[in-house]
This record gives C-alpha cells, structure tokens and sequence, in this order.
C-alpha cells in the first residue's frame, strides 16, 4: 500500500475548503514583493526579530517590532485598517507565528509569510540592512512557483 495514501483523501471540494483558508493566513515571498514594488498600501510589513536582526538583513520597507514587544500599548497608534504581514528567520524560528498571534489577539487583520527573510533571500530578493526600512524597487523572482 502507497505510504501517501495510506492516511487517506480528502474529497476534491474539502481540499478546496482547506487550502482556501491556508491563503487566508499565509503569503510568499513572490506574492508580498510584487504588492511591494507596487506600492500597495494595504499592507504593512513587521520584522518580528530582534532589533540586532532586522539591522543585519531586513525585507525592504519593514518595521522592525519584535513580536516580545507587542502589546495593547505598543501597537495603539498602528493603523487598524491595514493588513500586517509578519516575519521572521523562517523555518525553525517562531516569532512569525508569535507576532501574528499577537497582533490578531489585539484586533488587527494579519498574514504570516512563509519562508521568512529564509526565503525572501532564496528567492533572489533583495535585502536592506541598518535601521531604516528602505523601499524594494523591483524584483526578479527566481522561486519556482
């Protein structure tokens, strides 16, 4: 028996149902830099790491806020009408998770992005370093999806 099948299939609509709510939570580094270079203004991008972090490698245009730090006070003048994507290193580290948590618990609409500055740089984006956010001006995606 195929050790794939063995734990069973979802119907073609549930797989439909599940996959729909995935994207509902999680972005890519391709779908986050186009809305970058394009300028969307829905959406604001928070480097959830360390403040030493963010002034290594950040994605361009970033807000470093430690998702440690994230609290009722720390986020009161942040714009409720936007959507907040959050990072961190990627695989193995959780403060994507962590600040995404947080910044829903306290009401605002929020996306993790998978991968992290892990695969923003795998995918051939560019970086910005020091402690200004800095803008992305173009891309060139080398991902395969």
């Amino acid at each position: 028996m195929s050790a794939v099948l063995s734990s069973g299939l979802a119907t073609p609509q549930a797989a439909e149902a599940f996959f729909a709510e995935q994207l509902k939570y999680r972005t890519d580094p391709a779908d986050l830099a186009a809305d970058l270079v394009a300028g969307e203004v829905g959406i604001v991008v928070l480097d959830t790491r360390s403040p030493a972090h963010y002034q290594a490698a950040h994605i361009p245009g970033a807000i470093s806020f430690p998702h440690r730090t994230m609290n009722e006070e720390s986020t009161r003048e942040l714009d409720r009408s936007k959507v907040y994507i959050c990072y961190c290193d990627g695989i193995g580290c959780n403060g994507s998770t962590w600040g995404a948590y947080k910044m829903a618990k306290l009401g605002f609409q929020v996306k993790e992005l998978i991968g992290g500055i892990h695969w923003w740089r795998q995918d051939g984006l560019a970086v910005a370093t020091g402690d200004e956010p800095g803008v992305l001006t173009e891309i060139s995606i080398q991902c395969a999806c």
